[in-house]
C-alpha cells in the first residue's frame, strides 16, 4: 500500500534505493577485493588453496557484507528501520509457497523466452549465447561441487531475494506503484547480471518473482524459484555439460 508522501519524495525514494543497493554491492565487492589483496600483499599464498574454497568464500563474505551495509548501514546510521514485513520474512515457507513454485518456474521459462526472441528481432548485435562467469569452472572433487552447489543454488537465491524482491521491492512498493516497484527492481537485478542476454532472463525471471512475493505476502515462494532456476542451470553447466550444447544448437 502506497504511503503518504509527495510526489518528490516518491520520486527521490525511486532513484535512491536501487542506487543503494547496487552502491552496497560495489562496498561489498571492493572491501573483499581489498582483503584478498592484502592477503597477497603479505605473502599469503592464495593462489594456492583450492580455488572452488576461495569462490564459496569469497561470493559468501561478499552477500554477508552487502546485506550489512544496504539493511544494517541506514539503521546504524540514521535508525531507518528494515521491517520484516518489509523484507518479506514474516513466517517459515508454507504450502503454498511450495506449489506456487513450480508453476512460477514455468510461466518464467515461458516468459523469458518471449523476451528472449523479442531481443533477437530488435536489438542489434544481440548474442543469446554469451555465459556468465559463476566463479567456478573444472571441478573434479565431490566437495568442490558440494561448495559450488551450496553456493550457487542455496546461498545466492537466499541472499539475492532477500536483497531485491526482499528489501529493495518490499520498500519501493510504499513510495511507488507496484508495478514500477517490480520494474525498477527487476531492471536493477538485470543490470547486475551483465551480459545482455542474461540480462533479459533474470529481467524476467525477476518479474516473476516480484508477482509471487506479492501474491504470498513472502519472498519463500521467489526463493524457491530461483533455487529451482539455479539448480538447472547447475545440473546443465556442471552435471552434463553435453547439454549445453545441444541446446544451443
Amino acid at each position: 500500500m502506497l504511503q503518504n508522501y509527495s510526489k518528490s519524495q516518491r520520486l527521490v525514494r525511486l532513484l535512491i534505493l536501487p542506487i543503494w543497493v547496487y552502491v552496497g554491492f560495489v562496498i561489498a565487492d571492493t572491501l573483499a577485493t581489498g582483503v584478498v589483496w592484502l592477503l597477497v600483499a603479505v605473502h599469503v599464498p592464495i593462489t594456492s588453496y583450492n580455488q572452488a574454497v576461495v569462490n564459496a568464500v569469497y561470493a559468501a563474505i561478499i552477500y554477508v557484507i552487502t546485506i550489512a551495509i544496504v539493511i544494517g548501514a541506514p539503521w546504524w546510521l540514521r535508525k531507518i528501520k528494515t521491517s520484516r514485513e518489509e523484507v518479506g520474512l514474516t513466517r517459515l515457507p508454507s504450502w503454498t509457497d511450495i506449489l506456487l513454485a513450480p508453476a512460477g518456474l514455468i510461466i518464467y521459462f515461458i516468459l523469458s523466452a518471449i523476451f528472449i526472441l523479442l531481443a533477437q528481432h530488435t536489438l542489434p548485435g544481440f548474442d543469446i549465447n554469451q555465459t556468465q562467469n559463476v566463479g567456478f569452472s573444472h571441478l573434479t572433487q565431490r566437495y568442490e561441487y558440494i561448495l559450488a552447489f551450496l553456493t550457487l543454488v542455496v546461498v545466492a537465491p537466499i541472499a539475492e531475494e532477500t536483497l531485491f524482491r526482499g528489501y529493495l521491492y518490499g520498500k519501493l512498493k510504499n513510495y511507488v506503484p507496484i508495478w514500477v516497484a517490480m520494474l525498477v527492481t527487476s531492471a536493477l537485478f538485470g543490470f547486475i547480471h551483465g551480459a545482455w542476454n542474461l540480462a533479459i532472463d533474470v529481467f524476467a525471471l525477476s518479474i516473476i518473482l516480484c508477482v509471487l512475493r506479492e501474491m504470498t505476502g513472502n519472498i519463500w515462494a521467489s526463493i524457491l524459484v530461483h533455487m529451482m532456476k539455479n539448480g538447472i542451470a547447475f545440473y546443465i553447466l556442471f552435471i552434463n555439460p553435453t547439454l549445453l550444447s545441444i541446446l544451443v544448437k
